[in-house]
């Protein structure tokens, strides 16, 4: 006999199913549990990996750039006002604080009461004609001078290799001439924006790549900051992938503003060279080796420690490039 068949209307259109024989119909009936429980789990399961992700890509860095002052105690000669409160700087000596005194790297020379030192917002903003160089300068100290949001070398350079093509077999792993990467380093540091990095100064674009990396190999304070290293070291550990990148996500809210701006940029690019791994055979994997211990550095380890992090360092770089999309 043909099974029987029957309607069922859903919104104003009729839809032709199969009748389910009653034996089979009793048999889903017997056990519910038994049939709904494993795609109960299984969708609650996806659920959580997705909104855990869409939390983590939503939640923004989204601090302003701030450097705190280097008071230190100075004497003025003549009078004086607190260029915070306006009052007058009573006293012959030590009348009141200095943002770490005029002319030095990376201060901004404000003149404040010791107590209204306390008050005073992190804003310091440094002279750029006290700016002498841009490698070897603290990566906020730059931005803040050239009130930009990341380092010019960072910027400058990736824009040249992406307009060469991140094509070329072992970018980043294979070193360029290290007397021209000098001269790189030179002229940035001479001419700032002005420096011409064009092909047609610097045909080999192995110079370009090692004038970046040897750039974050010299700052004073890694891209990974000293204070987030060991939130890292403890997430790369981690071997659950969705807590793992909550771990990550973690340790990125511990940089600096001027730092995540730079990483986030720097991952981005990273991400684009490992689209072309066909070509260049720089994956993610072999960018970490690279990027590894020239983003972060252990905080006063010693050697045997600071050796073992190394794959942990290198993990750290390999998630940051897989999951760029979602942690920045």
């Amino acid at each position: 006999n043909p099974p029987t068949m029957l309607y069922i209307v859903r919104e104003g259109k009729k839809s032709l199913v199969h009748k389910p024989k009653k034996g089979a119909q009793n048999d889903l009936l017997k056990s519910p549990a038994t049939f709904w429980k494993p795609l109960k789990l299984f969708a609650y399961s996806q659920l959580t990996s997705l909104v855990r992700r869409a939390t983590l890509k939503d939640n923004v860095h989204t601090t302003k750039y701030e450097k705190v002052h280097n008071f230190k105690v100075h004497t003025f000669r003549g009078p004086h006002w607190c260029e915070y409160c306006a009052n007058f700087m009573w006293g012959l000596i030590a009348q009141g604080v200095k943002c770490a005194g005029k002319g030095k790297v990376g201060n901004c020379g404000l003149n404040v009461h010791k107590q209204c030192s306390k008050m005073v917002p992190n804003d310091c903003k440094p002279d750029l004609k006290h700016v002498k160089k841009v490698y070897s300068c603290d990566l906020t100290t730059l931005v803040k001078a050239h009130n930009s949001k990341r380092p010019m070398v960072v910027d400058m350079c990736i824009q040249e290799i992406e307009s060469r093509g991140v094509q070329s077999e072992g970018l980043y792993r294979i070193s360029g001439f290290s007397d021209l990467i000098e001269d790189v380093k030179l002229a940035f540091d001479r001419d700032g924006e002005k420096a011409d990095i064009s092909v047609n100064v610097y045909e080999d674009i192995n110079i370009i790549t090692g004038a970046l990396k040897l750039y974050f190999r010299d700052l004073p304070i890694p891209l990974i900051t000293y204070e987030a290293y060991p939130r890292f070291m403890e997430a790369a550990k981690i071997t659950d992938p969705d807590k793992r990148l909550e771990a990550h996500h973690e340790g990125l809210k511990l940089l600096p503003p001027a730092h995540c701006e730079t990483l986030c940029y720097l991952m981005a690019h990273l991400k684009r060279v490992t689209q072309n791994d066909k070509d260049n055979l720089m994956n993610a994997e072999n960018l970490g080796i690279v990027f590894g211990p020239t983003l972060m550095r252990a905080p006063d380890l010693d050697a045997m420690t600071a050796l073992n992090d190394i794959r942990y360092q290198r993990q750290v770089v390999e998630t940051l490039i897989k999951n760029e999309d979602i942690l920045f």
